[in-house]
């Protein structure tokens, strides 16, 4: 496996030491990395970062974390599948946490947000270079929730792809393990894995169809001595927690404005079961603002994934 270029961080300017309330307009607060060891107690990893900016809180790294992370283009599939595996390891204590990019990433954020549990996400530049733009409401349902948006760059700094790459060590560190679905032979997925098996972190794959370039990845990991991963049990056991381990989920009611995306959503279900492509399609919307909303609605018990992958309202 191939291994990932050495670390490098940059020292944050005084501005941002300022300690600021955690919202998404406000300056993101600077927290050094030996307080998030000090959260993370046994389980730290050698530091590869001087500090992180935080929009939100980051009390769940105390608890047992596990990175989710794949490609951009997902499959309706893929995305199911990730969006299962961070639900069920939200009810079971787990914080899922993810680079907030389209595909793999944000089914896996918007996942979390359902089943009532805190999830975080990384950047690959500063709060103030949000990228990818389309996932904003995502972001903010995420720290509502009790989550966090946070990056090892300073406000100001854009994204590029070295970047992200420095981001995916920062996912690996802070996790227990780390799950890949749906990456092609060169993805940023496979990036952050090489990274969470320099630290000795536990890898697990999904497999999948044999003829799909997007799962070669995948196989090639699992070829190379990763965990399979067929459901949230094969997480939890990788993590050492039971699966009857659960964490009080404090369910805060979000509002339901009637001209809001997930009002006009729900409203698209009273008349038919929908997939969340063709909800998108429907009200001209992102595939992240639609799962967010959709997170939304399945939290509140307004909507339900059914097994065929089609949401629909709760009798």
């Amino acid at each position: 496996m191939k291994m990932p270029a050495k670390w490098g961080s940059q020292p944050p300017s005084p501005r941002s030491l300022r300690r600021e309330p955690p919202s998404m307009v406000a300056d993101p607060l600077y927290i050094l990395a030996a307080e998030i060891w000090a959260l993370r107690g046994e389980r730290a990893r050698p530091a590869r970062f001087a500090g992180l900016y935080v929009h939100g809180t980051i009390e769940a790294l105390a608890g047992p974390t596990v990175a989710i992370v794949g490609t951009r283009a997902a499959s309706e599939q893929g995305r199911r599948i990730a969006w299962r595996f961070a639900a069920e390891l939200g009810r079971a204590g787990v914080c899922v946490i993810s680079g907030l990019a389209l595909g793999i990433d944000t089914a896996a954020h918007a996942g979390s947000i359902s089943a009532g549990a805190a999830t975080i996400g990384l950047l690959g530049g500063g709060h103030r270079r949000f990228f990818p733009p389309r996932n904003r409401e995502l972001a903010a349902a995420m720290i509502a929730k009790g989550g966090a948006v946070i990056s090892p760059f300073a406000p100001d700094e854009p994204a590029y792809p070295a970047r992200f790459l420095q981001r995916n060590g920062v996912i690996a560190a802070l996790s227990d393990a780390v799950i890949v679905i749906e990456a092609a032979e060169r993805s940023g997925a496979l990036n952050t894995a090489a990274w969470a098996a320099a630290s000795s972190i536990p890898v697990l794959a999904v497999p999948g169809d044999i003829d799909r370039t997007k799962v070669a990845g995948c196989h090639a990991l699992i070829r190379d001595g990763a965990t399979l991963a067929r459901d949230h049990h094969d997480i939890l056991e990788a993590i050492g927690v039971a699966a009857g381990e659960r964490r009080p989920i404090q369910q805060t009611a979000l509002p339901l404005p009637v001209d809001s995306i997930a009002s006009r959503i729900a409203h698209s279900l009273r008349e038919e079961p929908l997939s969340a492509e063709m909800l998108a399609e429907r009200h001209s919307l992102s595939i992240g603002e639609t799962l967010a909303a959709l997170a939304h609605l399945t939290f509140e018990g307004i909507a339900e994934l059914r097994s065929d992958g089609l949401y629909a309202l709760m009798a």
